[in-house]
């Protein structure tokens, strides 16, 4: 099957969210890799960059890239206060045009090659997943609190995902409808779950990690820890009320003609 999908329900292929918080020195790095790996793959695509009230000189560089690159399908969206990953992630897909949604950390963390891969399987799922082929390759204790992560979130919910911190590629119309109600990194894991409980189709990717080389991530935070606990909880919270309401909540999906059209 031919990687991109012909412009018929949207207007383009793929909508690109671009999160950027003080990442002065690798917005512009990342802009660059994404861009690489689009014209690779050939598919129609926009992107939305958010800026969620950087300090640093973010956007007066997001802004002179834009305009030295017009031909680029590119909308800049500058927050007068900090709001978070998950919040910018949800409005951003309301600004977007593609069939498929993904969000891309502004850190330059993920390589062409990843993304390459990635955009290259577009149609073959509802939701495409990445995870660490070497997971050796990164620093013993982010392989210890991601693998705890993503064992707790499988218990929770009931799911066998190998790897929730990857950012997944979604029907940017799901995104739209059931979206997490958590302003933090949660937000992945609360969508993939709800969508898989609702009959959505899944593919898992192996990828190889590539490490942050500027600044520091701003995950490990105590905010970002309240969040992820609440995105846990609704999570719990789903996963009883689908037991008890014995596979009704699955017929949602299911019976909305938007999202039960044919991927080829």
């Amino acid at each position: 099957m031919n990687a991109c999908l012909t412009e018929t329900a949207t207007e383009c292929d793929l909508s690109l969210f671009v999160a950027c918080y003080n990442e002065e020195e690798a917005i512009l790095p990342t802009l660059e890799t994404v861009l690489a790996a689009l014209h690779e793959v050939g598919c129609s695509y926009d992107i939305v960059i958010v800026d969620d009230a950087s300090k640093d000189r973010s956007v007066p560089l997001i802004k002179q890239f834009m305009a030295e690159h017009p031909e680029i399908p590119m909308t800049l969206v500058v927050n007068e206060f900090n709001q978070g990953l998950g919040v910018n992630y949800v409005e951003a897909a309301f600004l977007g045009r593609g069939r498929y949604y993904r969000a891309i950390c502004g850190d330059d963390v993920e390589s062409k090659e990843t993304l390459v891969s990635v955009f290259r399987r577009l149609g073959e799922a509802d939701i495409i997943l990445t995870y660490h082929a070497d997971a050796h390759a990164r620093a013993w204790p982010r392989r210890v609190l991601s693998r705890a992560y993503t064992n707790l979130v499988n218990l929770l919910s009931g799911c066998r995902i190998h790897y929730y911190n990857g950012l997944a590629v979604l029907p940017r119309y799901d995104v739209m409808r059931w979206h997490p109600n958590s302003p933090g990194f949660g937000f992945q894991a609360d969508m993939v779950t709800r969508l898989l409980y609702m009959g959505a189709t899944s593919l898992e990717i192996p990828v190889i990690p590539k490490e942050r080389s500027n600044g520091k991530s701003s995950a490990l935070r105590f905010k970002n820890f309240c969040s992820v606990a609440h995105s846990l909880l609704e999570i719990l919270i789903r996963r009883l009320g689908r037991i008890l309401d014995n596979g009704k909540y699955e017929k949602l999906r299911r019976n909305h003609p938007q999202l039960t059209q044919s991927s080829t």
